[in-house]
């Protein structure tokens, strides 16, 4: 692919189609088995869609909102109507009819494209109550009352005269393609507007950094949502422009299955799924016994060596090709077995873990970036990686460090702006830099260590400024604690919210192990303060937890308290336990 000339994303993919004919695309679930829809195919369907759409009204810069789980119908959605001159507005198939409502009525949808109920009973509702929204179309399942069933928008489109080529050819590569409404971590989400341009220009720079991999016949499995700038952009964009295969996951509960079905050349991925993988390998080792534990602590021992330029000893180095074959190649064969290489994104992964998986032979990538750079900013290179920081800026990507320590980036993948929000547009690009609100500084190689959110810092009363994420990390690598987070802000020390882990609960408890009964146990608040103090006593005084209340049930994206990429929605946790955690700074005695 041509990225310098390439004018849009429907151009590169009708080009990439073009070249690849009837070779397998977009690969879903049907009947049990995993059957492949070809790019020539995908094609036409996206042009019979992309008319169908045009004849509903859709004209150049209006929006239609996409509200459906990863699958085949996604992508060739999202094609169709930017390549009927449309904008895509996506939607997380999480979101509640309210969600809808303020993302349909705020891009000011005209149409609405979603799967199957109850995704679709949402979306369908949402609609109803905006006259802006002119049709709904429903991909599968039962059509609620005036809405439109896919296929009869393409044939709808079989009707039409065939102007796509032309509609395609009009776009400019400042046009905007999507309007993608950030997660809601902070508060009420905000639509970014990303550009033909701005997601090629990532598109090109994730091809710079992979091709040292010797980028071919390449297969991806998508997992995280695709209403995601991340998975948008490197899961789907990236992989049509250099001619990939891509594998849409079932879900979270059959991703290890997928994985050995699908068996994946790139994948992206999140920190959290590494935690938990990072949990069930730790789990299983734990029960084993005698030689094989101990072949698996030598692979992560000498594989932290390499890692850090360590020597080996003559010893390590004899059996290291025995390591290799009985322990690394079987953790591989857990990612499908021929994974070039995976990349974390979207929040911090924890060095603890990233050098874990690398010292196991899987390549893992750390990046960093945001809805706002669409979205990839930086990323370690393979066979060059420094897993405690980001790495180096993507290419035609420029950083600077402001003088309060605020990460600025330039360059072609910024976005246009915010959606009709033009006091945070000016707030967040000053001079062409987007202030990212994160704190970090370049070290001598050019490589970007990230310390944390400039707005989630904690500045205790006493004035020191704590990063939350470090006392986090240091809480969650315990295997008693699944999830964690800490408060402070003015106050004279810190407390946390904590999740414990399923297996500890259950050694405690039994097979009955209810979060919401053991967070009022004072046994079990005492079996996991002792976890707290074995904690604390790694961490200076100031970022010690000093008392803490135990949830009620695990953060989820069910109960609003995880983003749909899993990242934890501070705000949410913070008012949920607001009155358990003031009460905590009430009691007398608390511990050091």
């Amino acid at each position: 692919m041509d990225y310098e000339t390439c004018r849009s994303l429907p151009a590169m993919f009708f080009e990439s189609a073009a070249r690849a004919g009837d070779k397998p695309f977009l690969w879903a679930k049907r009947s049990g088995a995993y059957q492949p829809i070809g790019w020539a195919e995908t094609a036409r369907t996206v042009n019979r869609l992309a008319r169908g759409l045009a004849a509903l009204g859709i004209a150049p810069g209006d929006r239609v909102a996409l509200a459906a789980e990863n699958r085949p119908e996604w992508a060739i959605a999202d094609l169709a109507i930017m390549s009927a001159g449309g904008i895509t507005v996506p939607a997380y198939t999480t979101n509640t009819v309210d969600d809808h409502r303020h993302i349909f009525g705020d891009s000011a949808a005209r149409i609405v494209i979603a799967s199957k109920p109850p995704i679709s009973e949402r979306a369908a509702a949402a609609a109803a109550q905006l006259p802006g929204v002119h049709a709904v179309i429903v991909i599968e399942g039962a059509v609620p009352e005036g809405a439109r069933t896919w296929q009869e928008v393409l044939e709808l489109g079989d009707t039409q005269p065939d102007d796509i080529g032309d509609r395609v050819a009009k776009l400019a590569p400042d046009d905007i393609a999507c309007i993608i409404y950030t997660s809601g971590t902070g508060g009420l989400p905000k639509g970014v507007l990303l550009s033909h341009r701005n997601i090629l220009a990532n598109c090109r720079g994730a091809f710079h950094l992979l091709e040292m991999l010797g980028l071919g016949d390449e297969v991806f499995l998508s997992f995280l949502p695709l209403s995601h700038s991340y998975e948008h952009t490197a899961g789907l964009m990236f992989p049509i422009s250099i001619g990939a295969q891509i594998y849409f996951a079932e879900g979270a509960d059959t991703l290890a299955a997928n994985l050995l079905e699908a068996r994946p050349t790139i994948m992206t991925a999140v920190p959290r799924l590494y935690e938990t993988m990072h949990q069930r390998i730790r789990r299983g080792i734990e029960r084993e016994k005698g030689l094989k534990r101990r072949l698996f602590e030598k692979a992560v021992a000498v594989g932290r060596k390499r890692l850090t330029d360590e020597p080996l000893s003559a010893g390590e180095r004899l059996i290291d090709p025995l390591l290799e074959k009985l322990v690394r190649d079987k953790v591989r064969a857990r990612f499908g077995g021929r994974l070039k290489a995976m990349v974390s994104g979207g929040a911090p992964l924890n060095p603890e873990i990233g050098s874990f998986f690398l010292a196991l032979g899987v390549e893992l990538l750390q990046g960093y970036g945001q809805t706002e750079a669409a979205p990839v900013i930086a990323c370690n290179p393979p066979g060059d990686i420094a897993i405690d920081s980001v790495g180096p800026a993507l290419r035609g990507v420029e950083i600077k460090i402001a003088e309060d320590g605020e990460i600025l980036v330039a360059g072609d993948n910024v976005m246009k702006g915010y959606w009709n929000d033009p006091e945070a547009t000016a707030r967040t690009l000053n001079g062409g830099w987007l202030a990212t609100g994160d704190i970090g500084h370049l070290d001598r190689r050019g490589y970007l260590r990230i310390t944390d959110r400039k707005r989630d810092f904690i500045k205790n009363s006493g004035g020191d400024m704590i990063a939350p994420s470090k006392v986090e990390g240091a809480l969650t690598l315990a295997p008693e604690i699944a999830q964690a987070i800490v408060f402070g802000d003015q106050r004279p020390h810190l407390v946390a919210v904590l999740v414990p882990d399923p297996e500890f609960a259950t050694h405690y408890a039994g097979r009955n192990a209810d979060l919401a009964v053991l967070a009022a146990d004072a046994g079990f608040y005492k079996a996991l303060d002792d976890i707290v103090a074995r904690v604390n006593a790694t961490l200076p005084a100031n970022e010690r937890v000093r008392r803490f209340v135990i949830a009620s049930e695990p953060f989820s994206t069910g109960n609003g308290q995880l983003t749909p990429t899993l990242k934890v929605r501070r705000h949410v946790v913070r008012a949920a336990y607001a009155a358990a955690l003031d009460e905590l700074y009430e009691r007398k005695g608390a511990a050091a």
